[in-house]
């Protein structure tokens, strides 16, 4: 009795365990971002969603678990020669996703492993193409190469390249050395040509300032010229017109009202240079004798009344 209770139990035990590994091989529960690919008997049958799956147990399998999130894929670092046989070590990334599932896992073998390889041939092939500065200062063309290449390339695997970026470009340190001292150079030269331009504005400023200075230093003497012959005619004028009204005066008044106007600047030059405190003798050159009779004579013209006395009678009115 026993012994087939016991029996029973053990057989109830079995069908259980068998019930839950056949209901966990016929329920899949898919993450989200990925998609796996169903197999019967080894043949792609359909593919499973994110989210709770049916399978038909011990008929269908899993077959392969695909990340349809965009992936990004580093390419390993490599020496590169370029078109004038310079040697570069570059790297990049690439940045993919897969939109056909089916393809992506039957259509090739290790994805990952064929982009890499592709895209490491490819950025050999697209430097060798270019020259060592064009490689240097040409990383969006390479970037664009490289994008058109790889999209066309992986198109039958079902695979988008959406980007790729090429990170490292390094020559080698020779010619990194090289390259400095190059720049070095340039550099320096660039300083003594803007060193030399700046010396030669500074000249031709400067020249121009002395220019403009002399130009009005001229315009100045020009214009004091000017104002002197002007000043000089000014006083010529006046002189003649003094020398004309002394000739009016005289033909006037006579000879002694001239000899009155002489004495009398005469005696007023003299006051000026005996009234100087400096002067301690006065010499009177004998020439000065002649005149001193016509100073009497202003003399006592003065003490006369003025010229008007020497002056003769007016005629007398006709009748």
């Amino acid at each position: 009795m026993w012994e087939w209770l016991t029996g029973g139990t053990i057989v109830l035990v079995l069908l259980l365990v068998l019930a839950a590994v056949t209901a966990m091989k016929g329920i899949r529960t898919v993450p989200q971002g990925e998609v796996w690919t169903v197999e019967r008997f080894g043949a792609f049958t359909r593919l499973l969603q994110p989210g709770l799956n049916f399978v038909i147990p011990y008929v269908d399998t899993i077959g392969r678990r695909l990340n349809v999130q965009e992936i990004v894929l580093d390419i390993p670092e490599q020496v590169v020669i370029t078109q004038d046989n310079a040697s570069v070590t570059a790297d990049g990334i690439v940045y993919y996703r897969i939109m056909d599932p089916r393809r992506a896992a039957y259509e090739v073998q290790d994805l990952e492993g064929a982009l890499t390889a592709l895209a490491m041939t490819n950025i050999r092939a697209v430097i060798g193409e270019m020259d060592l500065d064009a490689t240097l200062a040409g990383r969006e063309r390479i970037n664009s190469s490289l994008l058109s290449i790889l999209d066309g390339a992986t198109d039958p695997w079902g695979v988008k390249v959406n980007r790729v970026e090429i990170r490292k470009i390094e020559p080698p340190e020779n010619l990194v050395r090289a390259m400095n001292m190059q720049m070095t150079a340039e550099r320096e030269r660039r300083a003594q040509v803007a060193r030399a331009e700046g010396e030669r504005e500074a000249e031709v400023r400067r020249a121009e300032g002395q220019k403009a200075s002399q130009i009005l230093e001229a315009e100045g003497r020009l214009e004091a010229a000017k104002r002197d012959a002007e000043a000089r005619e000014r006083l010529a004028e006046a002189e003649a017109n003094a020398t004309r009204l002394v000739a009016q005066a005289a033909a006037g008044a006579g000879l002694e009202a001239l000899r009155y106007f002489i004495a009398d600047k005469y005696v007023k030059a003299f006051e000026a240079i005996a009234a100087n405190p400096s002067a301690r003798l006065v010499v009177v050159p004998m020439e000065a004798s002649a005149l001193a009779g016509g100073i009497t004579q202003a003399l006592e013209l003065l003490r006369a009344g003025g010229p008007e006395a020497a002056a003769p009678p007016p005629p007398p009115p006709p009748r």
